[in-house]
Formats: C-alpha cells, structure tokens, sequence
C-alpha cells in the first residue's frame, strides 16, 4: 500500500472506516492507520468521525497522466515526448536531471504529488501536503549555449500568468522567479515559484530543467510556518481541475520552450514588464551581505531588471538577489 493510493481513496471527501480502507487497499486496519499517521506527519489535514472512520478535511483532485495528455492541443501533443505522473519523489527537477543523464529528458514533463526534498531558489525548501499543489518539471536541450536562455525564469512566469488569466486569476509578477497574487486587499503573497536549472557551457549545447511549484491549498497552520506571505489559488479560485490547470501548463510552457531559442526573452519583455508587481515602487534590494534601497523600474531584453539607487540607474542580474518591496 503507498500513500498515493489511500490518498486516492480519501479524494472524495467522504468518510472511509479503517475497515472499508483495508479492504480496498488489501492491507489490515492497523496498516491503514499506520498510513493514516504518516499522512498527519506530512501535513494533511484529516478529520476523524467518532465510529465512522476518517476524511479529508477538503476534497482533492489527484493528477492523472490520461486526464492531463488528452486535454492538450495538437501542438503539445506533438512537443511532449513522455510525460511521468509520481507520487513521491525527494525532487521532479532531479528526477528530469537524472533522465537527461539516461539519454532522454527532452520534452518530457514530470508531475508529483509529494515532494520531499523539493527546492526553490537560494536553496530555499519548497514542500506542500500530498496533492495540494502544483509542482512539476520540463526538460528541454537548446542547442545554443547557456548565454541565449538570458531572461528564461522570467519567460515562464509569463506564461503561468497567462494561464491563470485564462481562468479569470491576475496575478503579479516579482523579478526574478516568483509569481504573487492577492488573495484578499492589496498585499500581495506568494502563489509560485521557479527553478531553472542548467548543464552544459557558454557555447555549446545544453539541457535545461523549468521546475515550478504553486500553492493550491494552504492551511492556516501551513502559512504560519512559512516566514513571508503567501497565497494559494483555491482561496480565489476553488473551482478550477487541478489536472486542467497541469494540462494547459504543460501546453503553455512547452510552446514557450520550443521558440525561446529563436526569438529570446526579447519577445516576452512587454508581458512581463506589464505584470511587474513593484514597477516604480520603492524596494529593498538584498545582495549578500549589501543592503540598498532603490525605485524599481522595468527589465530589459536580457531580463535584467533596472533600479534607480541614489538618483543613478543600475542594473539587477541574475544571481543571488533578492528584491523585496519597501513599505
């Protein structure tokens, strides 16, 4: 029994005994109950019903590999070259790196449930309940060098944002990886966030892995672990398939991917500068140990972004920054 599958049976929302539960998954109650505690460990909300067994404090809606495929267009259909659905994995960025190192990894899209060892950037640990978020990973081999995917992490936030906005959500965009929405008010917190991953050199080919992970449900418990604000999808918009939002994702980044090369980040500049959260706003830029205020203004078509610090305009690269808006 693995935890995917109780996971599966408990989507509905219903109540399940301890005894339907083994049934189902060939295992004895005191299995179940074992997996029912390791559920609670990893942060899923259960609900006990005194003499009627256990449910999930909300329904989900698992990820399902025909679901997803059968819902894209023709044009990613052709794109994808294989696409994995997990349950758990330590991290769908490594699971695609080790695939490049097999030989494969190009066009293929990994899906997870659970990850346990899942990071964002600066080293940061992204990790959400089974099922109550949205985490994958694209492979993709350019044949340029790493210096023509200038302003790439910036590309695909433009692309989940026009996702979203297809399903009536505006999110904000925060340079360099991180996607914001406002859940109620004006403040903005985090909703998404972006890994790019690169091997290859400057001149020759290489392969690149777009890991993104987005908050679908958050409990209060679960915000009040994490030390900035954040923002989960369902608060605004609980109606939405999850396999819809993975399916019109996958279509949305491989499209991207498969043009970057040709056209750079030149072409998705005004989308992203039209969704920059903090343009002409006052901001904190962290840099190491350097500390600095400054206006924020646009990113050019490197997808570097301007500031103006001390009357002088200078510009942010990528690396390790950290912009932050100033109250």
């Amino acid at each position: 029994m693995t935890i995917g599958n109780l996971m599966r049976l408990l989507s509905d929302g219903n109540v399940h005994s301890g005894e339907q539960l083994g049934e189902a998954l060939g295992v004895s109650r005191a299995a179940v109950w074992k997996q029912l505690k390791k559920l609670d460990a990893l942060g899923v909300e259960l609900v006990a019903v005194k003499g009627k067994g256990y449910r999930l404090s909300q329904r989900l809606e698992p990820l399902e590999g025909a679901k997803i495929v059968e819902r894209l267009p023709a044009q990613a259909r052709h794109l994808l070259a294989r696409l994995f659905v997990e349950d758990q994995l330590p991290s769908s960025n490594e699971y695609l790196r080790q695939r490049f190192n097999q030989g494969a990894g190009h066009g293929e899209v990994c899906l997870v449930e659970l990850q346990t060892a899942g990071r964002g950037r600066r080293g940061r640990v992204w990790t959400t309940p089974w099922g109550q978020s949205l985490m994958m990973s694209l492979g993709w081999r350019f044949e340029a060098g790493v210096t023509a995917l200038e302003g790439l992490s910036l590309a695909v936030g433009v692309v989940v944002s026009q996702v979203l906005e297809q399903h009536g959500v505006a999110p904000k965009l925060k340079w360099p990886n991180d996607i914001l929405l406002a859940e109620t008010g004006d403040e903005l917190g985090k909703l998404a966030g972006i890994l790019i991953e690169v091997t290859g050199d400057a001149a020759g080919p290489c392969e690149v892995v777009v890991g993104m992970g987005m908050n679908l449900s958050l409990s209060e418990s679960q915000r009040a672990a994490i030390d900035q604000p954040v923002a989960a999808l369902f608060d605004v918009h609980g109606g939405l398939s999850r396999n819809q939002l993975a399916s019109d994702m996958v279509a949305g980044l491989l499209a991207m991917l498969a043009s970057f090369e040709q056209v750079g980040f030149g072409a998705w500049r005004d989308e992203w500068n039209a969704r920059h959260a903090y343009a002409g706003l006052p901001v904190r830029i962290i840099q190491g140990e350097r500390v600095s205020d400054a206006i924020a203004g646009d990113v050019d078509e490197s997808g570097n972004l301007w500031v103006t610090e001390n009357g002088y305009s200078r510009r942010l690269a990528g690396g390790e920054i950290s912009v932050r808006r100033r109250l």
